[in-house]
C-alpha cells in the first residue's frame, strides 16, 4: 500500500479552464462585502458604468451562450498551469534527497552571501536602495531576495522547502529583512509601502519610475516572482493591494499601459483566495478596453444554471483555506520542466522568458554559466504554438 501511495500522482490540468477555479463557485452576482479582505471597491461612477457597457451592438464573448460562437481562447495555458501549481502548493512536488541546508533563511540571517556575486543581504538593504541602475541590470539577486519552491534563472539560488518556510515564518529577523527587501523593490518601481497590512501607494518618484517600468518589461517577470514569494513566506494579504494598484495604473491612469497583460494573466492569479481574484477581475473588466475583448471571466452560464469553464472551488496553500474537492479531483505534475539535454530544471514561467534570452542574447545575465547552451533549443517548447505574441513583454533581462 505504501508503494502504491508513493507512486500516485495528481492528474495534470490540460486546459486553461481546468487551471482556473476563480469563477467555479461563483456567478455574475457579487459576494457580500464582508467576504472581501483586500480593501477593493467595485463602485464606479455612472459615466464609468456607461463606458463599461460599451456599444449595445457589440456582443461580448463572455456573454455568448453558444459555444460555436465563442472565439478561440487566447489566454495562455502555460501561464494558467504555472499559477495553478503555485496556488495549489505544487501537489506533485518531490522532496529533495539532499540535506536541507536552509540557505535562503541563512542568507536572510546575513550568515551567507548570495551566489555568485558574494553579496550579503545587509549590503543590499543598506547600499542598494535608490541605486536603480544596479537594481535594473544585476540579475542574480532577485532569486535570493524572493525565493520560491521552483527554480529560477540563477541556478546558484536554492529552492525553498516546506520546513524552511516554517522556520522562516517564525524568525523575526528574517521577516524584518524580507519586508525591507520588499520595500526596496517597491521603491525601485515607484511605489511605497504604507503600513504593516501591505497597503501601497505611489511614491514621490512615481512618474519617472512608472515610465521606466512601462519600458523595462523584464521587470514584469520579477514582480510575478515577488508576488509568489510574498505568499510563500506568510504575506498573502500583501498581494491584493499591489495588484489593485497595478490594475488602476495600467487600465485607468494609463501610466503603465504595457503592464495590462501581465497584471491580468499573471499577477491576479498569484492570489490564492478566489473571492479576492473575482473582485480584482470585476474591477478590471469595468475599465478594460475594448470591453468585448476581456478574456478573464466570468464565463457564460450554461443550461441548467451551471457555470461554463473550469469547475472547482478555492485554491489552497500556506496559510490559505483548507484543500477542497478540487484538490482530490485534479492535480498536476512537477512545477518545473526538465530539460533532457542539460539536466536543468526551470519553471514554465521562467522558461518562456528564457526563450527570449536565447534568441536575444545573454548580455548581463551573470550566474547562468554554460548551462544556457542546452537551454536554447529545449526551452522552445515553453513558447510554442503562437504564444510568443502573448509574451511580447518578456524581453532579455
Amino acid at each position: 500500500m505504501g508503494n502504491l501511495l508513493g507512486s500516485w500522482r495528481f492528474k495534470e490540468p490540460s486546459t486553461v479552464e481546468e487551471c482556473d477555479s476563480t469563477w467555479g463557485s461563483d456567478s455574475e452576482s457579487d459576494e457580500p462585502a464582508a467576504e472581501d479582505d483586500s480593501g477593493i471597491s467595485d463602485s464606479v461612477s455612472p459615466a464609468e458604468s456607461e463606458r463599461a457597457a460599451g456599444d449595445p451592438g457589440e456582443t461580448s464573448p463572455q456573454q455568448t451562450e453558444s459555444p460555436e460562437s465563442v472565439p478561440k481562447m487566447k489566454r495562455s495555458f502555460y501561464a494558467a498551469r504555472d499559477l495553478y501549481k503555485y496556488r495549489h502548493s505544487y501537489p506533485n512536488f518531490r522532496k529533495s534527497r539532499q540535506p536541507n541546508e536552509y540557505r535562503n533563511l541563512r542568507f536572510y540571517m546575513n550568515k551567507i552571501p548570495l551566489v555568485p556575486d558574494g553579496i550579503y543581504i545587509e549590503e543590499i538593504l543598506t547600499k542598494w536602495r535608490g541605486d536603480y541602475d544596479k537594481l535594473e541590470h544585476n540579475h542574480t539577486y532577485i532569486q535570493w531576495l524572493f525565493p520560491l519552491r521552483e527554480q529560477g534563472l540563477n541556478f546558484y539560488a536554492h529552492e525553498l522547502t516546506q520546513d524552511e518556510i516554517k522556520e522562516f515564518q517564525s524568525t523575526r529577523e528574517a521577516k524584518r529583512r524580507f519586508l525591507a527587501a520588499y520595500s526596496l523593490m517597491l521603491d525601485f518601481y515607484g511605489i511605497k509601502l504604507l503600513d504593516k497590512s501591505g497597503n501601497v501607494a505611489r511614491a514621490s518618484n512615481w512618474q519617472e519610475r512608472f515610465q521606466h517600468l512601462n519600458e523595462s518589461q523584464h521587470n514584469y517577470l520579477r514582480i510575478t516572482r515577488i508576488l509568489k514569494s510574498l505568499g510563500e513566506l506568510g504575506y498573502e494579504a500583501f498581494k491584493a493591494p499591489l495588484v489593485r494598484l497595478f490594475l488602476e495604473e495600467s487600465l485607468c491612469q494609463n501610466t503603465i499601459p504595457n503592464m495590462q497583460h501581465s497584471v491580468l494573466e499573471y499577477y491576479v492569479y498569484t492570489i490564492r483566495l478566489p473571492a479576492t481574484r473575482r473582485r480584482l477581475l470585476r474591477y478590471a473588466r469595468q475599465h478594460y478596453r475594448p470591453a468585448h475583448a476581456f478574456l478573464w471571466g466570468p464565463p457564460p452560464k450554461r443550461r441548467g444554471g451551471a457555470v461554463g469553464g473550469g469547475v472547482g472551488a478555492g485554491s489552497s496553500g500556506i496559510r490559505a483555506p483548507a484543500p477542497t474537492p478540487e484538490r482530490q479531483r485534479r492535480g498536476e505534475e512537477s512545477p518545473t520542466s526538465t530539460l533532457a539535454s542539460s539536466g536543468i530544471i526551470v519553471s514554465s514561467h521562467d522558461a518562456m522568458m528564457c526563450q527570449d534570452l536565447a534568441g536575444g542574447g545573454l548580455k548581463g545575465c551573470t550566474g547562468l554559466g554554460s548551462s544556457m547552451v542546452g537551454l536554447e533549443g529545449a526551452l522552445m517548447m515553453a513558447g510554442a504554438r503562437g504564444e510568443r505574441n502573448q509574451y511580447s513583454e518578456m524581453v532579455p533581462l
